[in-house]
């Protein structure tokens, strides 16, 4: 293997790794906030992408142009998952917790299955192929424009939840709940607000990584997957815990797959993981608070 092969890899699972980030920044604030296990959370990403995939197929809207579609549909669909469902099950046994959000991630897939077969869908456009050409490495264009987009969404996010009375109010209902409520903060509210972001990043991920994935029903549990141990790596609670752990599950992905065997990727990703959690169990930026 040639440095420049090396120098690829590591450069498209920084890429990669960046709408990873996103997935994982997701699950973390509906943990920090509501301290609720979202099994839910790739299947959200699911209906991102198929909704991605028809304002594409059916009105001819660029993927990531409908990111500004995508993104206020998915905020206002978890917002109502939250308000009807899940704000039930807030004061339950985490168990239950589980279940639910397990059983409207089934729902989710399953009437994705019904409605639109299981068959993969590809969304190909015009610049799906194309890439940039720097020094001899070759930089995907799809992923560099979704890699750019997600840093956007994350320093966008970062200010909003440490400069706006608003975000101030989601930390401090993460940090105490009941001290956040005797403040006057209207922490069911917050809650509704928290699942809404959360699962428009997850929608957002889901836009960005359409045009270089497969689109099929059961796509979102290897992503649900991906965001819990991308949010138990970087540090349960912690945004730019997140961002690493994603960042560093996209380049081990990456430079697995072309050192070792693509079979073996998966494999790597879960030993490191397993070897952080030994070294240093609450994650590596440590935090459990937003």
């Amino acid at each position: 293997m040639t440095f420049s092969v090396l120098l690829q890899s590591i450069i498209s699972g920084m890429l990669v790794g960046g709408v990873y980030a996103l997935i994982g920044i997701g699950l973390t604030i509906i943990f920090g906030v509501m301290r609720v296990i979202n099994f839910a959370h790739g299947d959200i990403m699911m209906v991102g992408m198929y909704l991605t995939f028809f304002l594409f197929t059916l009105l001819g809207i660029d993927p990531f142009v409908s990111v500004l579609i995508t993104m206020p549909l998915m905020f206002l669909f978890g917002a109502l998952m939250q308000k009807v469902f899940i704000n039930r099950v807030l004061s339950a046994l985490p168990q239950n917790q589980i279940l639910l959000t397990i059983g409207l991630g089934l729902i989710m897939s399953n009437s994705a299955m019904l409605a639109f077969t299981s068959d993969y869908k590809i969304l190909t456009t015009s610049y799906s192929s194309s890439s940039y050409s720097l020094g001899g490495i070759s930089i995907s264009q799809p992923l560099l424009i979704s890699f750019l987009i997600t840093c956007a969404i994350t320093v966008g996010l970062y200010w909003f939840l440490m400069r706006t009375d608003t975000g101030q109010a989601i930390r401090a209902t993460a940090q105490d709940r009941e001290a956040a409520q005797l403040m006057g903060i209207n922490v069911k509210w917050m809650s509704i607000l928290s699942f809404g972001i959360g699962s428009a990043m997850a929608g957002t991920a889901g836009a960005l990584i359409a045009p270089t994935y497969y689109i099929f029903p059961q796509v979102g549990s290897a992503f649900t997957l991906k965001a819990f141990v991308i949010t138990v790596l970087g540090g349960m609670g912690s945004i730019i815990g997140a961002t690493l752990g994603g960042i560093i599950i996209g380049l081990v992905e990456s430079v697995s797959a072309v050192t070792i065997s693509s079979e073996w990727k998966d494999v790597v990703v879960f030993a490191i993981f397993l070897l952080v959690l030994l070294i240093k169990p609450s994650g590596l930026m440590g935090k459990s608070r937003l």
